[in-house]
């Protein structure tokens, strides 16, 4: 029996750790060929041949989506060697602590960059593939998944920047999913809580310290699958029905 999104193609960026990897992997076991999109190649090519080894079917790109170049050619490259385009994950996202007040502005540049720009550049690339996708393609419905954030939803106190990042996806996710949806284009965001990913990582000791170690033994964080499960329920959806906001909490995160 066929599995749910045998003969279409995903391309999920940010797919080197994480969110995107269990992503990349979830969406192969459905039966979907995987355009896995990051900088760091050496995970990818490891992913890649878990994938294949499981008898799924995968594609390395290396490319830095912030440089719309190099988003544009993700996007062609898995078209040309998929043939087609049916479901945008757009993952890759930076999350950087901090009180507004003395901030490091390239910080802010770097955020901005990734979850911002990154996402725009990569979805206006695919959009001509999935439009063509939903019209002609195997299912006659095509997915966008953009990743965001409960910081999407609520502005915290040291998350002034990194919030406006993601209410901005969030905003940008509902006025795209207006435009497409009647072209069954369907445009939806998924918003986690906490999960244990690299993400914390990325900022400051200091930072870590204070804003995210007093969290860890308190919450018990959402695992990445968790997350994959939620797209994979996202792109599985009848093609009458669209989820256009999911928000998945840890169960004792306040």
């Amino acid at each position: 029996m066929a599995s749910k999104l045998t003969g279409t193609v995903a391309l999920v960026t940010g797919a080197s750790s994480g969110i995107g990897e269990a992503t990349a992997r979830q969406l192969a076991e459905l039966g979907a060929s995987v355009a896995l999109v990051a900088r760091r190649k050496d995970r990818l090519d490891a992913l890649a041949a878990e994938i294949e080894k499981a008898g799924g079917t995968a594609l390395v790109v290396e490319a830095d989506i912030t440089d719309r170049a190099q988003a544009e050619a993700a996007v062609q490259q898995t078209v040309e060697h998929f043939g087609g385009l049916d479901t945008l994950v757009n993952n890759a996202g930076l999350m950087l602590l901090g009180p507004v007040v003395d901030a490091d502005a390239e910080e802010w540049e770097r955020m901005i960059a990734v979850n911002v720009k990154g996402l725009l550049y990569t979805t206006r690339a695919a959009l001509p593939h999935l439009l063509k996708a939903a019209e002609d393609g195997t299912r006659r419905v095509a997915d966008i998944v953009n990743i965001s954030s409960v910081a999407g939803r609520v502005a915290m106190n040291g998350l002034g920047v990194y919030n406006l990042t993601k209410f901005g996806v969030n905003g940008f996710t509902e006025s795209l999913r207006q435009e497409v949806t009647q072209r069954h284009v369907r445009v939806g965001v998924l918003e986690p809580g906490g999960v244990y990913t690299e993400l914390a990582s990325h900022n400051k000791p200091e930072i870590q310290e204070a804003m995210i170690t007093p969290l860890l033994g308190v919450v018990e964080f959402l695992a990445p699958e968790d997350i994959a499960d939620g797209v994979a329920y996202m792109v599985t959806r009848p093609r009458h029905a669209s989820i256009g906001e999911l928000w998945i909490m840890p169960t004792d995160q306040g």
